[in-house]
């Protein structure tokens, strides 16, 4: 048997070495950058694509010390909200919230949030409006008129874009008994009979779509007319033409002619440059994983990195596109950036001369 003596030793060692690795794996954790990107409700494509960008992020900059989280929320409101109390550094959020938000008007009027800032368009935000065979007229948006139907979660960007679509139509809240309910109790409440539908924006294919017309609910997706499109964008300019292809679901036997607004990827000011620029980098570098996410990611690349974005990007995103030779407009040069922008062209025209 080991001594007394002995024992107190291997005590002692025992204990030096757990305070040894606790103050190496604080040490490691003060050195590491977490950063979490806020998403949407779980039936969607924002939680899924979110989560797995974060995975990418992780993996791609594992030695970097950057681990990536996604959390689900409510949606773009309320992830401008985490953003402003720095409980998520990144976020997805609908373009039509993002320019409120930048601009101060509607959802944020009076309350313009200078500080935040673009990084990437990602896919575009499918509006898919579910109706029951039973309320169908004319098999257009207008059907939605004095029916029981979900706008999306409350401070959501769901329920915010709805609102303005159906004034775009001469609708409002009043014309339909409203309910606020995320993307899977929309569609187990259309299933025991308790709704007639509600608006599920999302990217194509959408999982709560697909469980709606798998699990044999008699509803249907609805179109929007030319007319309306053009109607909606008078009251806010942010949505273009988009088809759903026949088959896309189970049993969607012909095309659905919808709407689409961009979705970005957004940030603060008060993100560091290098670390913006290395998750853009990143993300476009690793294009094959980001596009395996899912199916709506396969739109995220170089090409398309600012269709449709309205916000200022991020100075460490306006550098790496620079490198990358993309054509940067005028107006999504970043404050901080316009005096950098400023010297390049001024030493670049003296050089010429």
């Amino acid at each position: 048997m080991a001594s007394r003596k002995t024992k107190v030793l291997l005590g002692v060692i025992g204990i030096a070495l757990i305070v040894t690795l606790a103050i190496a794996g604080k040490k490691e954790n003060q050195n590491k950058t977490f950063l979490s990107i806020a998403t949407a409700s779980t039936g969607g494509t924002y939680y899924p694509i979110g989560v797995g960008l974060a995975n990418v992020w992780s993996n791609a900059l594992k030695d970097r010390n950057v681990q990536v989280t996604g959390q689900s929320s409510a949606g773009s409101i309320e992830n401008i909200d985490l953003m402003k109390k720095n409980e998520a550094q990144l976020s997805i959020l609908q373009s039509l919230m993002a320019v409120e938000a930048w601009e101060g008007v509607r959802n944020f009027e009076g309350r313009p949030y200078k500080d935040l800032r673009s990084i990437s368009m990602l896919w575009p935000n499918v509006e898919h409006f579910v109706l029951m065979d039973n309320r169908l007229k004319k098999g257009d948006l207008g059907d939605i008129a004095n029916t029981r139907y979900s706008v999306g979660p409350q401070a959501s960007g769901t329920e915010q874009s709805t609102i303005i679509i159906m004034r775009g139509i001469s609708l409002s809240k009043a014309s339909i008994s409203p309910e606020y309910l995320g993307y899977g109790d929309t569609v187990s409440a259309m299933r025991d009979g308790r709704l007639d539908g509600g608006a599920l924006p999302a990217g194509v294919p959408a999982s709560a779509v697909t469980d709606l017309y798998a699990s044999g609910v008699k509803a249907r997706l609805l179109n929007v007319t030319d007319e309306q499109l053009a109607a909606v964008n008078r009251v806010a300019n942010s949505w273009f033409r988009f088809e759903i292809p026949a088959q896309t679901y189970p049993g969607q036997s012909e095309v659905v002619h919808t709407i689409a607004q961009p979705n970005i990827l957004a940030t603060t000011r008060f993100l560091d440059e290098q670390t913006a620029y290395t998750l853009t980098k990143a993300m476009f570098e690793n294009l094959t994983a980001v596009h395996g996410v899912h199916s709506s990611a396969k739109y995220i690349s170089l090409g398309n990195a600012l269709k449709g974005v309205a916000v200022p990007l991020h100075i460490g995103a306006w550098r790496y596109y620079r490198e990358a030779g993309i054509d940067i407009p005028d107006e999504l040069t970043p404050p901080e950036a316009r005096d950098i922008a400023r010297n390049s062209v001024e030493g670049g025209s003296h050089h010429e001369q």
